[in-house]
């Protein structure tokens, strides 16, 4: 199984690119961020005519999430059990099986700042993710959670860790959160970079950011030992961050 996710930010204005992507990646399943659309307005058309069945799960303009699949859609999920809103529910999780493995995408709250409102709803949502979490692998069986998490899990995952100081996505409440939810058994697929390599998914677009590496590693494929034990290969695709009207985010794809 070739495993993908991607925050698009905004399906539709990434359309052209993703179709091309899926063309030329061929990931067998692919967890998407960000698609700014309902599920009715979903491109389930076009991305259906490259082979997949999709489940989408959106509301408005905001937010949104989607799986895409060629290798089964089975038992589909909006939301999860305990999850908390602003002040309504969001959208911001999805999970399906592909091919018996259980796929969760998720797209975790901002935060904006840690005096703010969102930050405390950020925490709540991420413990509220980990009882579910926890309650999906009582049952047993493969299981992969992946997504923009906006959370730098390290130091080493944000280009200068004396710019992020009293930011979000780096504090200890919230790498602690993420920390939680490896403690139920799940591993951060993507291999450490070598010594001088910076691993990041997330890059503003402020000019020169990207060019710079000035970016965040803030996506994360997190899967049971059982998955992460089967995992060829791991690669963060910076070429799709290039060209003319990227999304801010690069896709991680994973092989097992």
């Amino acid at each position: 199984m070739r495993l993908a996710t991607w925050n698009v930010n905004s399906v539709r204005a990434r359309l052209p690119r993703l179709l091309d992507w899926l063309s030329a990646t061929k990931p067998d399943v692919v967890c998407l961020q960000e698609i700014k659309c309902s599920a009715e307005t979903f491109p389930a058309g076009e991305v259906g005519e490259l082979g997949y069945a999709t489940a989408a799960y959106g509301i408005g303009q905001w937010n949104g999430v989607a799986l895409l699949s060629r290798v089964g859609l089975d038992d589909v999920t909006r939301g999860f059990a305990g999850e908390p809103g602003f002040p309504d529910p969001e959208a911001r999780s999805i999970s399906a099986t592909c091919d018996g493995v259980r796929v969760w995408s998720v797209y975790v709250p901002n935060g904006r700042t840690p005096d703010s409102p969102h930050y405390t709803y950020k925490l709540a949502w991420l413990a509220a993710l980990r009882a579910a979490l926890a309650a999906e692998l009582a049952g047993g069986g493969p299981l992969a959670v992946c997504g923009d998490f906006n959370v730098a899990p390290t130091d080493a995952d944000v280009w200068d860790p004396s710019v992020f100081v009293g930011s979000t996505h780096v504090t200890p409440p919230e790498r602690g959160a993420l920390a939680d939810l490896r403690a139920l058994g799940l591993t951060d697929v993507v291999p450490r970079p070598m010594k001088g390599d910076h691993p990041f998914t997330y890059w503003d677009y402020r000019a020169g950011m990207f060019h710079q590496d000035k970016g965040m590693r803030i996506d994360l494929v997190y899967a049971t030992g059982d998955l992460a034990g089967q995992v060829r290969s791991a690669y963060i695709d910076r070429e799709a961050r290039k060209g003319k009207g990227p999304s801010d985010h690069a896709p991680i794809v994973v092989d097992f």
